[in-house]
């Protein structure tokens, strides 16, 4: 055996990197909404719950795209459907700049159409909030296919004992499109227009794509994985081949329970983070988007590095010799734990409390990452996009209603000039969330081990 054959070449960390770079595009389109919001606010004039009902209908269909992309995913595999929602959900973007133009503003008819020119005359005459609604449609169904695509590309090009480090890693794709867009898009937006941020963030998922489509495929058929990666990449046990199973196949288990119930409390505040950590600055601290995005790309500078510290120590655990129940467990009742101090971020400083929202939020993803991981624990490869898009889809129904629910709040308490006591309850709420989902996740899987699977 020659020393390049033994040792196992890293391809499957390229193909991650990949990965993560396709989650990075996807969470910088969706964060250009929020860092938006102040300017929109005097441009549009609309309230916060009609700000909260554009996100909602933005996860609404986001939950449709999540359950659509990972049954299809299942069946035509990861490389053909990323392939499509990154067209797809790159498309959708780009158009957020003809469609709030032509449907978010009166339009009048060039001269040469005589009487139709007249100022009497209007061709479309509907708010820009609808024009927002269907923008922001057309990229949650777009953009459902992110994460069951990755989480099954993961699954496929590494062993469990590496899977949480894998996801941790393209997970942070999340934070670092979170620390680009507040670096990106106020400079863009003064400099060329608002809409033109849309378009940019659209074009680079064209750009991801010059790489995908030639590099990515199955481990076996990769030239520049060596053998002894191959063996690595398989050595867990074989799993039966088979076509993707129904969903009723899948939710008949208390173990996919587990994790649906887990997305449905917690993604919930990830979405809030993200939605409206600007709105909190510049209400309660009164930071426009010009003086707070340096707290915004803090948050998330810490979000990124402690997030992947968490995902690593669950596989460190598990390399020591701890089962995988106990590591991943251990893991999520720890991270549980780190969120519940955001419950006092009211009452800091403005540095202070960027520390405490880094820690909630590097907590939140260390969590998310920990949870993913535990569907390839307990689930066949060719059932896991599947479950992810389900459970994916349940979370963004949670988020629905929060999202409305936070508008709604907000509205009621800025009438008394108390944004922070608002904001004060959803925190509080956030703070709670995943200890209760670490308890309802234990009684539906008190072990993460392989279940046995039969179609129905």
């Amino acid at each position: 055996m020659t020393a390049s054959s033994a040792t196992p070449s890293r391809y499957r960390w390229f193909v991650c990197a990949l990965i993560f770079f396709a989650t990075t595009i996807n969470y910088i389109d969706r964060q250009i909404l929020s860092l938006l919001k102040p300017m929109l606010d005097h441009d549009i004039g609309w309230t916060n719950i009609q700000y909260g009902w554009v996100n909602s209908f933005f996860q609404g269909a986001y939950a449709i795209g999540l359950l659509w992309f990972g049954r299809y995913i299942d069946r035509v595999g990861v490389k053909k459907g990323y392939q499509l929602s990154i067209i797809a959900w790159s498309i959708a973007a780009i158009l957020h700049a003809p469609i709030i133009f032509l449907i978010g503003k009166q339009m009048k008819l060039p001269a040469a159409f005589g009487w139709l020119a007249g100022d009497s005359v209007t061709l479309i005459v509907p708010s820009a909030f609808v024009a927002f609604l269907v923008a922001r449609v057309l990229l949650g169904l777009a953009e459902g296919g992110n994460f069951p695509a990755a989480i099954k590309g993961v699954t496929q090009w590494f062993p469990r004992r590496e899977r949480a480090l894998a996801t941790s890693i393209f997970n942070a794709g999340t934070n670092a499109g979170a620390i680009f867009a507040p670096l990106m898009v106020p400079f863009l937006a003064g400099a060329f227009g608002w809409e033109s941020t849309f378009v940019i963030a659209g074009v680079a998922g064209f750009f991801w794509l010059i790489l995908w489509i030639p590099k990515y495929g199955n481990p076996e058929t990769r030239p520049e994985v060596n053998a002894a990666e191959l063996a690595l990449i398989q050595s867990d046990p074989a799993e039966a081949v088979g076509a993707p199973l129904p969903w009723l196949s899948v939710l008949k288990y208390r173990q996919a329970w587990s994790f649906i119930t887990s997305k449905f409390l917690t993604d919930p505040v990830w979405w809030f983070f993200l939605s409206w950590l600007p709105d909190f600055f510049k209400k309660t601290r009164h930071l426009d988007i010009k003086n707070s995005w340096v707290h915004l790309v803090t948050i998330y500078v810490i979000v990124t590095i402690l997030s992947i510290a968490g995902g690593w120590l669950t596989g460190y655990m598990i390399r020591s010799g701890w089962s995988v129940s106990r590591a991943r467990k251990t893991g999520m009742f720890a991270f549980a734990v780190l969120v519940v101090p955001i419950i006092y971020v009211t009452k800091l400083g403005d540095w202070s409390a960027v520390l405490l929202i880094g820690l909630a939020g590097s907590a939140h993803q260390a969590w998310s990452a920990t949870v993913y991981t535990t569907v390839s624990d307990m689930f066949p490869k060719r059932a896991v996009a599947s479950l992810v898009g389900i459970g994916g889809m349940v979370g963004a129904i949670g988020g629905m209603g929060f999202q409305v629910f936070v508008g709604w709040l907000l509205d009621k308490f800025e009438k008394t000039n108390n944004s922070s006591a608002g904001y004060g309850i959803l925190f509080g709420i956030c703070g709670a969330a995943y200890l209760i989902a670490f308890v309802i996740n234990h009684l539906l899987a008190p072990k993460f081990e392989p279940v046995t699977m039969k179609e129905i």
